[in-house]
């Protein structure tokens, strides 16, 4: 792993900052936070796609909700427990939440030359360890996923021309609701690409943006049938309308002996709803 050092005159070096142990506790607090907030946190059936495990990866996403440096903390935590998560973040945001700095999140100030070239340097640093992974909202401002065309940032463009061993992975999310109280978190992952220098920065942003698309017109589609066969559930969260009328239910359920069903959609024999 490289040395972590200071950045002179600017932030802490993430690498520096960051902790195992307090990441691991966050995203335990994570599990809570989601199980409160949503029906559930779903992944498309075409699953985490394989890649080479001694190799850095950068997932790049689209950027709808203030949920999202949240969420890539826990999938993080559940999906590739072994990698090193870092993110981007912009500075002033940033300065809000303090403490995700300590989670591997680091600050770039999108609005000064300075915030691309230290965005650039903080991430090949930390994509030259191999067991590392680079969470980009490379869309940069809070879109709706519906909007096209999808138009992304330079930077996952120009790690994937400098960073020669990286593979970028596409990643589509939504929050939606579905039939339950609670809204849903949808996602999908995308075709793996290879980094390389062969392409020009304007190729690889008209490609990246491509397979992006790609992912959320699909994950557009299997949201729109609310089926969540279609899905595998990364995390359950809690059911029901809330307040005295679930505890009616509960109730009345245990004077019949039976466990009360809470959820509006009754679970089917496989698991699903």
């Amino acid at each position: 792993m490289p040395e972590p050092r200071r950045f002179v005159g600017d932030d802490e070096d993430p690498l520096a900052v960051r902790s195992p142990v307090l990441f691991r506790l966050f995203s335990w607090y994570l599990r809570w936070y989601f199980w409160q907030g949503f029906d559930a946190v779903r992944m498309s059936r075409t699953g985490l796609p394989a890649f080479p495990e001694n190799r850095p990866v950068i997932l790049y996403t689209n950027h709808s909700s203030w949920w999202d440096p949240a969420l890539f903390i826990l999938l993080s935590a559940k999906l590739m427990p072994d990698r090193l998560s870092f993110g981007p973040m912009e500075a002033k945001s940033l300065e809000r939440y303090a403490l995700l700095r300590r989670f591997g999140v680091f600050g770039v100030d999108v609005d000064q030359p300075r915030g691309a070239a230290r965005f650039l340097n903080v991430s090949q640093r930390v994509l030259s360890h191999p067991a590392s992974a680079l969470w980009i909202t490379a869309e940069g401002s809070f879109t709706d996923p519906r909007l096209r065309p999808v138009r992304l940032r330079a930077g996952p463009a120009h790690l994937a021309r400098r960073v020669d061993r990286a593979v970028l992975i596409p990643v589509a999310v939504e929050y939606t609701f579905w039939n339950e109280r609670k809204p849903e978190v949808l996602l999908r992952f995308g075709t793996p690409l290879e980094a390389s220098r062969d392409r020009s920065v304007a190729d690889w942003t008209v490609l990246l943006e491509r397979e992006l698309t790609a992912s959320m017109d699909v994950l557009a589609a299997e949201s729109a049938t609310r089926d969540p066969a279609l899905f595998v559930s990364l995390l359950s969260g809690t059911s029901g309308v809330g307040g005295i009328y679930d505890i009616w239910r509960r109730l009345k359920a245990w004077s019949r002996g039976r466990r009360a069903q809470l959820a509006h959609e009754v679970p089917r024999r496989d698991g699903a709803r």
